[in-house]
Parts: structure tokens; C-alpha cells; sequence
């Protein structure tokens, strides 16, 4: 299921998301609670090794249906990943989420390890929490849908708010958007189609360097001075 980018973002913006909807999505727009959740979810589901502050589409289609209580299959997510790394005949088939290294523990408890290949995971603690803390934090605010209530019902019609919601409105920051048509990571003759690592940045304009022109130094691509010091010599 492909969620359209409009409900995804409109949700986002619900959360209280304070960046540009037409570039990067990355959790630290949010305040600390929903960063947090966003953090365990990358962390777990993503099949990256890098760049945990950005989220990819598909990332964002997770969190939209966990907080609107919608269902997905990521198990379908997770193994089409799976396939596509296999089938580029690289080392790369060995990413996958680390829920499903924990599940191969448990089947396969005497596998032999490297312990320097090996990262050690910890638990969360007020430590590690606050290092997600870092620059001033955006305007907090409360927990929606189904993360404040279990029993939410999710609004129909690619809503991302019922009619009678009383969380505020993000109509105002939802101008801003300009729809991709083409960010949908299956397409729909069932062919895969690669999910970009980072969303498409909205260009910024350079103004050119000044030229720094030194009048009577250079003619012909010969210093002038050497020139006549050359002439005097011979």
C-alpha cells in the first residue's frame, strides 16, 4: 500500500514537523517525544547504515499508518528490500533491520561473530536520550491519533484529521507543498523503483564570486614584467 505524500506530510505537519516540506525529512524538526519515536523507528525498520536523521519514504508511510492506526504490511517493506540487495550481487544483502538480527539469534543462537563487526546495543537511558536534545527544541506538542488513544479509528478518504479534530490546523504550512509524483517506491505495474537515500533538496541560488581583475600584469599569458626583464638580459 503507497500512502499518498499529501497525507503523509499533512500528518507530519500535525506533529508539529518545522521544516520544509520540499526538502529533507528529518526527525530533528520535532520536538523530543515525537523524535524519539521516529529515531526507534529507522533505527529498526530502515535498511540504511547511515544518515539516521533523514527519513525515506517509506519510513514516513510506517510512521503515518503507526499514528493514524492504519494497517501496512512492512513485513512486505522489509523483504522486498531483502530481494532487491541480493539481486544487486553485492556485500549489500547482508543490511537488513536489526529486529531480524535478533530473530536470527534466536533460531541460530551458536553462530560465530566478530566481536569488532559486532555493534553493541545498549539500553535507552536518560544518557542517550539527551543526545537527541541537541539545539533548541521545537514548540512541543501533544500526542495525536492513536499514540493518545489505543482505540483511534483512522479518517477516511486520505484524511490525516477527522472533521471534528481539535488539534490545530497546519492548512497554512500545507501551501507550501509541491507534490512529487514520482516518490512512490513501487510504481503500479508492480515494478520496483529505488526509494532516492534523501529526499530531493529544493535548489538555492548562488550569486557568482566577484572577478578580481589586475589591470597591465598579464599579456598573452606572460607576465609583462618578466617580459621586459628577459629583454634587457638577452
Amino acid at each position: 500500500m503507497i500512502l499518498p505524500e499529501c497525507l503523509c506530510k499533512g500528518l507530519w505537519c500535525r506533529m508539529g514537523f518545522t521544516g520544509h516540506l520540499n526538502g529533507k525529512m528529518g526527525k530533528t524538526m520535532f520536538c523530543h517525544r515525537y523524535k524519539f519515536m521516529i529515531h526507534c523507528v529507522v533505527h529498526a525498520l530502515s535498511h540504511r547504515k547511515g544518515a539516521y536523521d533523514e527519513t525515506s519514504d517509506y519510513i514516513m508511510n510506517i510512521i503515518t499508518c503507526l499514528v493514524l492506526n492504519i494497517p501496512y504490511n512492512v513485513s512486505k517493506v522489509i523483504f522486498e528490500y531483502l530481494i532487491e540487495n541480493v539481486k544487486a550481487g553485492s556485500t549489500k544483502y547482508i543490511m537488513y533491520p536489526r529486529f531480524m538480527m535478533m530473530m536470527i539469534d534466536d533460531q541460530f543462537k551458536d553462530i560465530p561473530k566478530d566481536a569488532n563487526d559486532v555493534l553493541g546495543l545498549r539500553n535507552m537511558t536518560a544518557d542517550t536520550i539527551s543526545r537527541l536534545a541537541k539545539g533548541p527544541e521545537p514548540r512541543v506538542k501533544r500526542m495525536i491519533c492513536r499514540i493518545n488513544n489505543p482505540a483511534y479509528v483512522a479518517p477516511e478518504n486520505d484524511a490525516w484529521r477527522h472533521g471534528n479534530s481539535n488539534s490545530e490546523y497546519e492548512n497554512e504550512k500545507m501551501n507550501e507543498m509541491t507534490e512529487k509524483k514520482t516518490r512512490c517506491w513501487f510504481v503500479k505495474d508492480g515494478k520496483r523503483k529505488r526509494t532516492p537515500k534523501t529526499s530531493p533538496v529544493v535548489p538555492i541560488p548562488k550569486e557568482p564570486a566577484p572577478k578580481i581583475v589586475v589591470k597591465g600584469i598579464v599579456k598573452g599569458g606572460v607576465i609583462r614584467a618578466f617580459e621586459r626583464t628577459t629583454t634587457k638580459i638577452s
